[in-house]
């Protein structure tokens, strides 16, 4: 980058998609200011809130999103959020560019008869409540029930799946909230149910969780050996469509089910597949599900799809039924938002507001392209939306700020803003905490709590 001043950036969301985007701009040169603005008072999104707290692997990624960001001088806005502290024409009077890597902040909804009966969750709130996200603090999930219908078959339905029968003693090293660990401790739960809609075939795990599944101390994996017969549509899309991860998932499921198990048999997983929920039933709370049979058929575009098999529905008795049906972005006053795709509208991370870019305005992440694609993919996807505002930068089309050198902070003077040095005060109460139980760091769960300690 080149001219006589930096280019001045803001990041709305400090998740990965938000990281990746700083490291982005960095690599194209180190004229430039970047502003992470995220509404928690803590960075990391996903990584920090939704990865599994014994994916630790995973979660020390975040060592090199600080070297990329807050390393590199970023600043960091935490407890402040577009919309509520601070609007989008304030930050186009002080950017010359804006890039939103907000994430998907709801839940997708099955739209079922008893769906909001207590016992049914999101998936994305249970995963926020083990994680210590403060949102989900005061989710308390009944786990006084023996079994439990996980719905969805990719890999956050594995991880709450694995997190309800894992050995406590094993999460008990990890990262997990304090409040989740003590009520697992005293869960009854010893049967998880995943439920898929489609053949095993299909199913959207990575082999990698999979294989987890499998590998539960004291855990046995259930599949009937009767839903691995493949139907016609099935072996003749996996042999032409079908990817390594899908082969593998079936040598997986096969070994599964080969395995001797008896009743007496500790807790399972159990993989159902060819079902599809149609509604949830209990007087003052979720008591059951009731199940559909599906078959497969093959579609015009080549994709196997799933219709209702006519006939009688099963009953399965529960007590917690976790939604685990995908996860949807939100809109953002001021900027366009597509209801229908859920994504902010965009060519290539340009946003789009009738049919014409919108000048300095940028997307990136699941809010781009909606909630697909793992943490990674991210990276690739921060590359395309730089590239496009690098070329605008060089042309010329970028805003025109008439506030430049009025700084965000004096903006918000009123707000209880968590900076850099804020979060790294949290950051060390946190693995201070942890040391002291041989744990990788004791989370924060409430957002008193993370705002005391960053004495804010």
């Amino acid at each position: 980058m080149s001219g006589h001043r930096p280019l001045a950036v803001a990041i709305v969301g400090a998740g990965p998609a938000g990281a990746f985007t700083a490291a982005e701009l960095w690599r194209h040169g180190s004229e430039c200011s970047i502003d992470l603005i995220d509404r928690l008072p803590t960075p990391w999104g996903l990584l920090r809130g939704g990865v599994a707290p014994d994916h630790g692997e995973i979660k020390s990624l975040e060592r090199h999103f600080e070297s990329e960001t807050f390393a590199r001088g970023a600043r960091f806005f935490g407890n402040v959020e577009v919309g509520r502290d601070i609007c989008h024409a304030d930050l186009a009077a002080r950017y010359d560019a804006i890039v939103y890597a907000i994430g998907a902040q709801a839940d997708r909804r099955l739209g079922l008869p008893g769906e909001d009966l207590p016992g049914s969750v999101a998936a994305r709130s249970f995963v926020g409540w083990y994680n210590g996200h403060p949102d989900f603090a005061e989710l308390g999930p009944d786990l006084s029930h023996q079994t439990a219908v996980v719905i969805g078959n990719g890999n956050v339905a594995a991880d709450v799946a694995r997190i309800l029968v894992r050995d406590v003693d094993e999460l008990a090293s990890t990262e997990i909230s304090d409040l989740a660990l003590s009520a697992l401790r005293l869960s009854q739960i010893r049967r998880v149910i995943l439920l898929g809609r489609r053949g095993p075939a299909q199913a959207a795990f990575t082999s990698s969780e999979l294989r987890q599944l499998g590998g539960l101390l004291g855990v046995t994996p259930i599949v009937e050996p009767r839903d691995l017969e493949l139907d016609i549509a099935s072996e003749q899309w996996l042999a032409e469509s079908g990817t390594f991860t899908a082969h593998s998932n079936m040598e997986l499921l096969r070994e599964y089910a080969s395995r001797a198990t008896t009743a007496g048999d500790g807790k399972r997983i159990e993989f159902r597949f060819f079902g599809s929920p149609v509604g949830l039933h209990g007087s003052d709370r979720v008591e059951a599900i009731e199940v559909r049979r599906n078959r497969l058929v093959r579609r015009a575009d080549g994709r196997i799809g799933s219709v209702a098999v006519e006939g009688e529905t099963e009953l399965i008795p529960c007590g917690l039924v976790l939604r685990s049906v995908g996860y949807r972005p939100t809109s953002v006053p001021g900027v366009p938002f597509d209801e229908v795709e859920a994504v902010i509208p965009n060519e290539r991370g340009r946003v789009i507001d009738h049919g014409r870019p919108m000048l300095g305005t940028y997307v990136v992440g699941w809010s781009k392209r909606g909630s697909i694609g793992i943490l990674g993919t991210n990276k690739r996807d921060a590359r395309e939306t730089v590239t496009c505002l690098i070329e605008d930068h060089r042309g010329g089309r970028l805003l025109s700020p008439t506030r430049r050198d009025d700084d965000i902070t004096a903006l918000l003077s009123g707000t209880r803003v968590v900076t850099g040095s804020g979060w790294r005060t949290i950051d060390r109460a946190e693995r201070s905490l942890g040391a002291a139980s041989e744990r990788p760091r004791v989370k924060l769960s409430t957002l008193d709590d993370l705002l005391a300690a960053a004495a804010v």
